[in-house]
């Protein structure tokens, strides 16, 4: 399949808008994911539906959040700008954010549903053995629950390849800067005779979303074996 250059940019943009948000998501995601499946604390369910609330509202309302909030006039954007020289709002790294906060949640998920299934008995066995919490967690837990890492990093890969509504409210639609593939697939539908590019980057894109999904499966499945879940 033949590609243009600019094309090819918004691909390669994309796939390292995704892989950004991932890195910077998974390490907290995993954190806030383990707070929620096993902390008792007031306001726990309030921070439930604040974790998942990017699924439930317009991904257009959360991009203008994040202008509110990163913008050079935000809160926290004005400070960044001002003294370390770091904007974000219309910029790649800002797509990478309004990616990541997107897809936060689907990481959440996934890492939840492994901790759910995780067999409490083990960690209590190796307490008796002596470990102590942090051992239990970096040599129990941790493993146990790579299966739903593993799984939600690749969905959310995956997902964020297809990040639209955040990305362009928060990041604009800038052809080499910030047009990933989704925004591409927008600008040629909105550009007369761009039908055949659409429909290529839309194939793209398709076929893009079918892998993460394929390779999230596989993954989690290869991995069970090894720890003797499936």
């Amino acid at each position: 399949m033949h590609l243009t250059p600019e094309e090819w940019q918004a691909l390669r943009l994309s796939l390292t808008v995704s892989l950004r948000a991932v890195a910077v998501s998974l390490p907290l995601a995993a954190m806030v994911a383990l707070l929620l499946a096993r902390g008792r604390f007031p306001g726990r369910t309030l921070l439930d539906a604040l974790v998942h609330l990017p699924l439930v509202v317009p991904p257009v309302v959360t991009g203008w959040l994040l202008l509110l909030v990163f913008g050079l006039r935000g809160p926290v954007g004005a400070p960044l700008a001002e003294w370390f020289g770091i904007r974000l709002a219309f910029t790649a790294e800002g797509a990478a954010l309004a990616t990541g906060v997107m897809t936060f949640p689907l990481i959440v998920r996934a890492v939840r549903l492994s901790l759910d299934g995780l067999d409490r008995g083990l960690e209590d066995a190796a307490a008796t053995l002596g470990a102590t919490r942090l051992d239990r967690f970096l040599t129990v837990t941790l493993p146990l629950m790579a299966p739903g890492l593993l799984s939600g990093a690749v969905v959310a890969f995956a997902a964020g390849l297809g990040e639209f509504g955040a990305v362009i409210t928060f990041a604009s639609n800038i052809p080499g800067e910030t047009q990933t593939l989704p925004l591409a697939i927008y600008s040629a539908t909105q550009s007369p005779g761009g039908e055949a590019v659409a429909a290529r980057l839309a194939a793209i894109s398709f076929t893009l979303a079918i892998l993460g999904l394929l390779a999230s499966d596989l993954l989690s499945r290869w991995l069970a074996r090894r720890l003797g879940r499936g």
